[in-house]
């Protein structure tokens, strides 16, 4: 028997599509939408609803004051989606996982003991997050992968994951971006020739961001609404939406706080561009560069100084001298 690999455990009344074998990274309650938006409509709303009392859309406090360290956060984070690319989750595990852990720090404060209490709350999280969502989990031992710097054993993790769990008071279902963000493609493309280009581009749009504490402090609908507006730009169709046109897809959306969450993304999105603008000079200049300069020393007009200079070859052939005495 692979123990690699072990079945995920089943929490039916947590999780939000019924059929758990989907291997899509869009949720399978994106599936065929077009037919069920207007059915949807009262779902919607009722989710945008459910969002503003669920202790998911918010925490006692901003997570920019309650986490100290906000770079061990981001890597935190960074890890967790390196994980989810390495095993090929689902885009919501990884949103969940980082769910899971900013609503534990919100709420404790971890030990500064050389960065292993953060390593096993995100390992802790990333497992709990797994097993609502994906149909096959690695064992606990396997997943943790990816540049670690302590292997914890699966009891420590089990132990972890059940304080979570307390402290989460058990509410592993939450109200994110990803169950808004088919309704709100087919809203804004009704013909639906884009949508599935909408919904991948602003899932990519979501998780670059959530790397950034300051950007889950904004509701999951506000997230999702953002994140199609910023994939609709790029498509030069689609680039005359607003949020003042983002406002009329569903009743409790505020265009205000869409436009915030909006330009957030954008400047995360100019920020990532230009660190991936930033050119490193290819190895071929450097030896061309040097083959140049080895010439010019090689030239004629470099000549007349070579006969008092002594060359390389000279300090060989007393060096061979010295070594036969």
């Amino acid at each position: 028997m692979n123990t690699s690999l072990l079945y995920s455990y089943s929490f039916p009344k947590f999780r939000c599509s019924d059929k758990a074998g989907d291997s899509q990274d869009i949720p399978s309650c994106f599936e065929n939408p077009r037919n069920l938006i207007d059915d949807d409509e009262i779902s919607i709303a009722g989710f945008i609803e459910q969002e503003q009392s669920s202790v998911s859309a918010s925490v006692s406090e901003p997570l920019t004051t309650v986490v100290s360290d906000s770079c061990s956060r981001f890597q935190s984070v960074a890890w967790i989606l390196k994980v989810r690319s390495f095993f090929g989750f689902h885009a919501l595990t990884a949103y969940l996982a980082v769910n899971y852990l900013d609503r534990f720090l919100s709420s404790h404060i971890l030990p500064h003991i050389g960065g292993w209490p953060l390593q096993l709350l995100s390992v802790a999280c990333l497992s709990l997050a797994a097993k609502m969502e994906e149909p096959l989990v690695p064992s606990l031992v396997d997943l943790q992968v990816e540049g670690v710097k302590f292997i914890f054993e699966p009891k420590t993790i089990q132990r972890m994951e059940l304080l979570v769990l307390d402290v989460l008071d058990w509410r592993l279902r939450v109200v994110t971006p990803f169950t808004f963000i088919s309704f709100f493609s087919y809203k804004l493309d009704a013909s639906g020739t884009h949508a599935a280009l909408l919904m991948t581009r602003s899932t990519d749009i979501i998780l670059t961001n959530i790397q950034e504490a300051s950007f889950l402090e904004n509701s999951a609908s506000s997230i999702a609404a953002a994140a199609i507006l910023c994939a609709a730009s790029e498509i030069p169709i689609l680039s005359f939406a607003t949020p003042e046109h983002a406002e009329s897809w569903c009743d409790g959306l505020s265009k205000d706080k869409i436009k915030d969450c909006y330009q957030l993304m954008q400047q995360s999105i100019e920020d990532h561009n230009r660190r991936k603008s930033v050119k490193v000079i290819p190895r071929f200049r450097v030896t061309a560069q040097i083959n140049r300069a080895r010439s010019s020393i090689d030239s004629p007009s470099s000549s007349s100084s070579s006969s008092s200079t002594p060359s390389p070859s000279s300090y060989n052939n007393k060096r061979r001298k010295l070594d036969n005495h």
